[in-house]
C-alpha cells in the first residue's frame, strides 16, 4: 500500500493490540494517526487470550462491548493439580460482584482483540500499512524524522509525535537508544494451540497443573473443546530443533496425570520469557507503550491489557495536546502514572513465577501441602478474594500521586487520582438505571456534581460550561434521594452536602472537592491539568 502523505501528526509504529488501541483511542478524539508493521498482515497467533475487567470498561466506553462479550466467554473459575492430583478449586463466578460492570475475567484471545481494534480504525477510514518497517528515526525540535520502507517505496516522513509500540525488540526503543533492563528466565516454553478429546478437562476452568520438573497450564478458549496449553519444556526437550506438538505429551502428562488427547493442532510453538522494562517510556517527542515498554512473564494475565492501558491514558493526554486544547506539560503525566504500574506488575509477576518454577525442597513442600489450604482460606475470605480480584482485574490501579489531580476533599476511601467507582444510578428524570461509568462514555472530561443545588446554581453552572469549557465537559447532576444513597455514602458524603468531580477522559478522578466552587475547578483545569 502506497503512502502518500510526508507528514502525519502521529506516527504509530507497531499494529499489535497496544498500537492498535492508540490509534483507535486518537481517533476518538479526531485525531487521524499513520500506523505501520513490518508484519504481512494480522495474525491468528497470539500468546493473550485473558481480557480483564479495565479492559473491558475501555472497550464499553468505545460502543463495542457487545462484540466482545458474544464472541468470547467467562473462566468460570481455577483449579489447581499438584503432582498429577486435584487440590483446589476455585470459582469465578461474579467474583467481582458490584465492583464493576464485568465482574469475571472474560477470554477472548489477542488475534480478535486485533481484529476489532482494525474494524474500528476501518470504519474510522485509517488503514494500516503492512508490511512497512521502520529503518532510521531521529528527533528534530519540532518533532520526528522516520524513514519507513515497505515493497513498494522509502518515505521520509516527518511527525509530530512517535508511539513506539514495536514490541519487546523495539525499532524505536533502540533508534532511540533506551536500556531495556532486566533479563531472560532461565527455561524455554511451549505454547500449543490444540483443540482436545479429553472430558476431564472443564473447558470453563483454567487448570494449572505444577510438578517436580515444571509446570503447564490449560486454558479454555470460546471454541468448544479448544485449548491453549503453556509451560515449560522438559531439559531433553528445550534445545532440540523442529519441535512438535506430540513430543511433549508424554511431559505433559507426566506434569498433569492426563493423557491428552490432540484432535487437531492450529499452533504449537516454543519461546523464552523475559522480565525487562525501558528505562524512560518518553523521550522528547517519541514514546514507548505496551511490550516496548515492559515485558514480564504470563502469570495473571496481565501483559496485553496493560498494554491496553498504556495507550488509553496516553492517547487522550496526547490527543489533547495535537488539538490545541491541553498544554504540553500534561504528556509528562504519561510516564509518572505508567512507570510504577509496569514496575510494580514486573515485581509481582517475576516472584510468583520464580515461586511457579521453583525446585527447590522447601518449594516443593510449600507448592505440595500448604499452597492448597492458603489458596482455600484466602478464596472463603470475601475481603481478600475481592482484593485479589481488583489486582488481577486491575480496577485497583490509581494515579493518586500524580501531578495532573486536585484532591480537596475529606472522604478517604475514594481519592483524586483512583478509577471512577462503577456505582448503579437511578436516573429519577428518566426514571431508568444507569451508572457513573455510562456517564463518562463521550469523549472528554466529566463534571459531576452530587448533592441538592437550587435552579439558579444550576443555571450559573451551566452558563460558566458553557462559556469556558463547551467542548471540554459533559455535566452530570445526581440531587440525593433514596434509591441514590448508596452513591453519597460511597463518597463518604454528609447531610447537606454538595460534592464536585472532574472525571478525566481515561475515567479515572482528576479533581474531588467537598463543595462546588468554580474557582478552584478553573484552577484545576486550566492551571493542573493545562486545559487551554
Amino acid at each position: 500500500m502506497t503512502i502518500n502523505e510526508r507528514h502525519t501528526k502521529v506516527l504509530i509504529v507497531g499494529a499489535g493490540p497496544s498500537g492498535l488501541m492508540m490509534a483507535a483511542q486518537l481517533l476518538r478524539y479526531g485525531v487521524q494517526p499513520i500506523i505501520i508493521d513490518s508484519k504481512q498482515g494480522p495474525t491468528d497467533e497470539s500468546k493473550a487470550l485473558a481480557v480483564q475487567a479495565r479492559s473491558l470498561e475501555i472497550y464499553r466506553q468505545m460502543g463495542v462491548i457487545d462484540r466482545i462479550l458474544d464472541g468470547g466467554k467467562h473462566a468460570e473459575g481455577l483449579s489447581f493439580n499438584i503432582d498429577g492430583k486435584p487440590v483446589a478449586s476455585l470459582s469465578f463466578n461474579n467474583v467481582g460482584e458490584g465492583q464493576t460492570a464485568f465482574p469475571f475475567i472474560h477470554l477472548y484471545q489477542q488475534s480478535k482483540n486485533e481484529k476489532l481494534l482494525l474494524d474500528f480504525l476501518t470504519q474510522h477510514v485509517c488503514p494500516v500499512y503492512w508490511e512497512t518497517n521502520l529503518i532510521s528515526l531521529k528527533q528534530t525540535e519540532p518533532g520526528g524524522e522516520a524513514v519507513i520502507q515497505n515493497t513498494a517505496q522509502t518515505v521520509t516522513l516527518t511527525c509530530d509525535w512517535v508511539i513506539g509500540a514495536d514490541g519487546p525488540h523495539s525499532t524505536v526503543r533502540k533508534q532511540l537508544q533506551i536500556p531495556f533492563s532486566g533479563d531472560t528466565y532461565a527455561h524455554e516454553f511451549y505454547l500449543a494451540d490444540v483443540e482436545l478429546d479429553n472430558e476431564e478437562l472443564n473447558d470453563s476452568f483454567v487448570q494449572l497443573c505444577l510438578g517436580k520438573h515444571g509446570f503447564a497450564g490449560f486454558f479454555p478458549m470460546p471454541e468448544s473443546k479448544r485449548y491453549r496449553i503453556i509451560g515449560n519444556l522438559p531439559d531433553g526437550l528445550e534445545k532440540k530443533e523442529n519441535l512438535v506438538v506430540e513430543e511433549i505429551l508424554p511431559f505433559l502428562k507426566d506434569i498433569s496425570g492426563i493423557t491428552v488427547n490432540v484432535k487437531h493442532n492450529y499452533w504449537f510453538t516454543t519461546y523464552r520469557l523475559h522480565h525487562r522494562m525501558a528505562d524512560k517510556f518518553r523521550q522528547q517527542r517519541c514514546f514507548l507503550i505496551g511490550d516496548a515498554a515492559h515485558i514480564h512473564s504470563p502469570v495473571g494475565g496481565q501483559g496485553m491489557n496493560t498494554g491496553l492501558q498504556d495507550a488509553y491514558n496516553l492517547a487522550w493526554k496526547l490527543a489533547g495536546v495535537v488539538n490545541g486544547r491541553l498544554k504540553e506539560s500534561v504528556l509528562d503525566s504519561y510516564s509518572t502514572e505508567r512507570m510504577p504500574v509496569a514496575k510494580t506488575l514486573l515485581n509481582t509477576t517475576d516472584r510468583l513465577f520464580n515461586i511457579v518454577m521453583s525446585n527447590r525442597w522447601y518449594t516443593r513442600l510449600f507448592k505440595r501441602y500448604l499452597m492448597p489450604a492458603v489458596l482455600k482460606f484466602a478464596w472463603n475470605n470475601k475481603g481478600i478474594r475481592e482484593a485479589l480480584f481488583k489486582r488481577v482485574s486491575q480496577i485497583d490501579i490509581n494515579y493518586r500521586d500524580s501531578a495532573i489531580n486536585l484532591h480537596i476533599s475529606q472522604s478517604t476511601k475514594i481519592k483524586a487520582g483512583d478509577r471512577l467507582p462503577y456505582l448503579k444510578v437511578f436516573d429519577e428524570k428518566k426514571q431508568e438505571e444507569t451508572d457513573l461509568h455510562e456517564w463518562c462514555s463521550k469523549p472528554g472530561f466529566t463534571f459531576i456534581v452530587l448533592g441538592k443545588l437550587v435552579e439558579s446554581d444550576l443555571f450559573i453552572l451551566a452558563k460558566w460550561i458553557t462559556q469556558n469549557y463547551s467542548t471540554t465537559l459533559n455535566f452530570f447532576y445526581l440531587p440525593l434521594s433514596a434509591k441514590n444513597l448508596h452513591v453519597f455514602e460511597a463518597f463518604e458524603m454528609k447531610s447537606n452536602q454538595v460534592l464536585s468531580l472532574i472525571i478525566r477522559p481515561d475515567m479515572h478522578i482528576g479533581f474531588l472537592n467537598d463543595k462546588v466552587d468554580m474557582v478552584l475547578m478553573d484552577n484545576y483545569l486550566r492551571n493542573v491539568v493545562g486545559v487551554f
